[in-house]
């Protein structure tokens, strides 16, 4: 991996840790707004802490014009760890905040490789470090299993269902209003009605793709006479289809 931005170890309250030039960070970033505004907005909004996130030191590097002589100003560098580095990049919500926070986690992850399991036990910091990415890997495991309930309740449904439903019992099954899902049907291109017709009928695809099926039934007339009526009806994997569709 190239070095996309400097690294150095810091002594931060009697600990040695990587840390960020936080200019440099600002410049990768590509943030417009000027460094001194930026960071000190940034700790206020998160709550950094010195001494514990970040140090200050005094860069002479840096020269400023008063009046018509050229003189050095003492400038203020903001030394910060790389937890507080990541925060920063995951903030700016952009593709290069997204780099440089991919970059620590994989600098921090090669620098725990070459430490031994009992130096880590004995480094608070590497300790820190090592559960903060645990505890990532926690939160992004917690949000996929959120994404999948719709389709876990769809493998309940269709577990729990036996042959096709009327569309009313599917929207119970939904736990929606009939008057709903035929809504939700018609305007998903499922189910139509031909022209002057009463009955629904289903759009061929969804029944090439067995989410709904025709069933004809034969009702006696008072006449003793017989006749034909159809229903369109949703199977299982639509039952299933449609709890992730309308859960969406």
């Amino acid at each position: 991996m190239s070095n996309l931005i400097n690294i150095e170890t810091k002594n931060i309250n009697g600990e040695l840790i990587q840390t960020v030039n936080a200019r440099d960070l600002h410049a990768f970033l590509e943030i417009t707004t000027r460094f001194n505004d930026w960071i000190n907005r940034r700790i206020t909004e998160y709550s950094f802490e010195e001494n514990i996130d970040y140090i200050i030191v005094e860069n002479l590097s840096y020269s400023n014009l008063s009046s018509a002589k050229s003189r050095q100003r003492p400038m203020k560098d903001y030394c910060i760890s790389i937890d507080m580095a990541k925060e920063l990049s995951m903030v700016e919500r952009n593709e290069k905040g997204k780099q440089a926070r991919q970059y620590f986690i994989e600098c921090e992850r090669k620098a725990l490789e070459a430490v031994s399991p009992v130096e880590i036990l004995n480094d608070p910091s590497a300790m820190r470090g090592l559960l903060l990415n645990y505890t990532e890997k926690v939160i992004a495991l917690k949000h996929t299993v959120d994404d999948m309930k719709p389709q876990v309740e769809a493998l309940k449904r269709i577990s729990y269902s036996e042959g096709s439903l009327c569309i009313t019992d599917a929207a119970k099954s939904l736990k929606m209003k009939p008057k709903a899902l035929f809504s939700w049907l018609q305007g998903h291109d499922w189910i139509y009605r031909r022209v002057g017709g009463k009955s629904w009928v289903g759009y061929q695809d969804k029944i090439k793709q067995d989410l709904i099926e025709h069933k004809v039934t034969v009702v006696a007339r008072n006449d003793g006479s017989e006749k034909l009526t159809e229903q369109v009806r949703i199977t299982p994997k639509g039952l299933g289809k449609l709890s992730v569709l309308i859960s969406e």
